[in-house]
């Protein structure tokens, strides 16, 4: 007789609930970047259309220009925590190197802060690029980062099981935005 495993999809967040999540993650952002010589960055997928997002609230909220968002391709994990490489995988930006980094405050964004090696990855790749002021900015912090990475900024702390996976549906990607929690039952 094979095990049943009971698994359960919660929705904790809905749009409108993280619009008001970004606006808060925007005031705090504002306060951290200059209004010239700063940059978003990306992690994609799903942090370039966060940084997106959070550009269009730190432009209302400051009126000042948007600030400019690169995507920086990183990839560990597959969506469901299964890691598909030994070592984190980063494509470089060409864009990045045109820009004056040791003078330029880069906000990196990503949705799901999970063991941390993709964000440790990227500010290690964006401090050999020459940059000297990084501050991170994330969507969920699950708190079981195992790296020497923290976010400045966390919209939302999750403390789910470990099987549990923290589901970030950012359009264009997903069609609603919001954020769900797939519970693995235990085996009966």
């Amino acid at each position: 007789m094979s095990p049943h495993i009971a698994s359960q999809r919660l929705r904790l967040y809905d749009s409108e609930e993280l619009e008001g999540v970004l606006q808060a993650m925007a005031r705090q952002a504002a306060a951290l970047l200059p209004p010239t010589q700063a940059a978003l960055i990306g992690i994609q997928r799903r942090g370039e259309p966060l940084a997106q997002r959070l550009q269009q609230h730190l432009s209302r909220l400051t009126g000042q220009p948007e600030l400019p968002v690169y995507p920086l391709k990183v990839k560990r994990y597959a969506d469901d925590l299964k890691v598909l490489h030994a070592h984190t995988e980063l494509t470089e930006n060409p864009m990045l190197g045109e820009l004056d980094l040791a003078n330029t405050t880069l906000l990196v964004v990503d949705d799901v802060l999970f063991e941390g090696h993709s964000l440790l990855r990227t500010c290690a790749y964006l401090a050999q690029l020459g940059a000297r002021r990084v501050y991170t900015a994330i969507l969920v912090d699950r708190h079981v980062c195992q790296q020497p990475i923290r976010a400045d900024i966390v919209g939302v702390h999750l403390q789910v099981a470990a099987r549990d996976i923290v589901e970030c549906h950012v359009p264009p990607y997903e069609t609603e935005f919001c954020i769900e929690v797939w519970r693995h039952g235990a085996a009966r």
